[in-house]
């Protein structure tokens, strides 16, 4: 049983039922109250029953009889950052999910996850791992060990954390390995698809296989980074940009220790001393509308650059996101030994 239904309870209940449930719930007390059909027709909490008792009730009437007739909810298939931010900001802490026929099919605690983002997320996992061999001889990079959990499961676990929990998986080398090691999803409240290659199709070939996105944004990442990014706050600078893409990239500092001329002629015109160069780096993570998924070509090898070099000659605007958190490519044995001493002290 998902563990969200703890928070529903029959509007036919005697209301000794419901107190019975809002103790067990402890910090998280409150329950939402539904219909024979699970659709939300209210909320429930100490103070509800305290009035009704107050009113007269007593504790041999229904759950409908003290219900909050008008709680926040959550439509999945319609929803704004901006609403979240507000529900956040007004200290609503646990909110339902309903579908579009008003049924609950999840809960939002925002005392356990840190958003919910209306977008949906592709895992590029089938990869060979050839700098990692002999690791990679028998078992899927994705299913390499970083502390006590793989690294897909480091991924999938930080999406889950802002709400991403509609998700696919790209796979081909050893891809029945992870398929079974994660399954449905259901042990981590998301959903899990898998996409197979039948050939390798480069860094986001496969996602032009997936038409069935349920919202208007969709993130793509690689399955071999360990990261603590902060995807909140990624998909709000991206929709602030007004991009078509937004492209996680890493700053790279280069410092020169002499002082660099710069020269007209063969005349010195200026001159730093020292001086850092930043350049930024592809970190492997995107952001984009759903739309643009459209511009990735059917059943061929195709990269992420490619899709990015293609939108800026049409004139389509990419975004790029410095992240200055950490972040780690975990490509090369070097890497993953990194990987190993770094998990001990960050929070993921």
């Amino acid at each position: 049983m998902n563990s969200f239904r703890k928070h529903l309870i029959n509007g036919s209940a005697v209301i000794k039922e419901a107190l019975l449930e809002l103790n067990n719930l402890a910090i998280d007390s409150i329950l939402f109250v539904t219909d024979s059909q699970e659709k939300l027709v209210g909320s429930l909490t100490d103070g509800d029953v305290r009035r009704g008792f107050l009113r007269g009730l007593n504790f041999e009437n229904q759950v409908k009889d003290f219900v909050q007739p008008n709680p926040k909810f959550i439509q999945k298939s319609n929803y704004s950052i901006e609403t979240i931010l507000d529900y956040r900001s007004r200290n609503f802490r646990i909110i339902p999910v309903l579908d579009d026929q008003g049924r609950i099919i999840d809960i939002v605690n925002f005392r356990l996850q840190k958003s919910y983002l209306p977008v949906d997320a592709v895992v590029m996992a089938g990869g060979r791992g050839e700098r990692l061999k002999p690791l990679t001889d028998s078992q899927p990079k994705p299913l390499l060990k970083v502390g006590d959990k793989t690294i897909i499961e480091h991924n999938l676990d930080r999406l889950a954390a802002y709400g991403v929990d509609d998700i696919w998986i790209s796979l081909r080398y050893l891809g029945e390995q992870i398929q079974e090691h994660l399954g449905t999803g259901d042990q981590r409240e998301i959903s899990i698809q898998y996409v197979w290659e039948k050939e390798p199709l480069g860094t986001i070939g496969s996602v032009r296989s997936i038409d069935n996105f349920p919202h208007e944004y969709v993130l793509i990442t690689n399955s071999d980074i360990l990261t603590n990014l902060d995807y909140e706050d990624l998909f709000i600078s991206f929709l602030k940009s007004g991009a078509d893409l937004s492209v996680v990239t890493i700053p790279y500092e280069v410092r020169v220790p002499y002082a660099v001329l710069e020269t007209s002629n063969g005349h010195v015109i200026s001159f730093k001393e020292k001086p850092t160069f930043t350049y930024y780096s592809n970190g492997g993570i995107y952001l984009m509308k759903k739309d643009v998924v459209k511009l990735v070509p059917k059943g061929c090898f195709y990269n992420a650059t490619d899709l990015m070099e293609q939108m800026i000659e049409v004139g389509m605007k990419v975004h790029s996101y410095p992240l200055h958190g950490y972040w780690l490519d975990i490509g090369r044995m070097e890497d993953y030994t990194k990987a190993q001493e770094d998990i001990q002290h960050l929070k993921l």
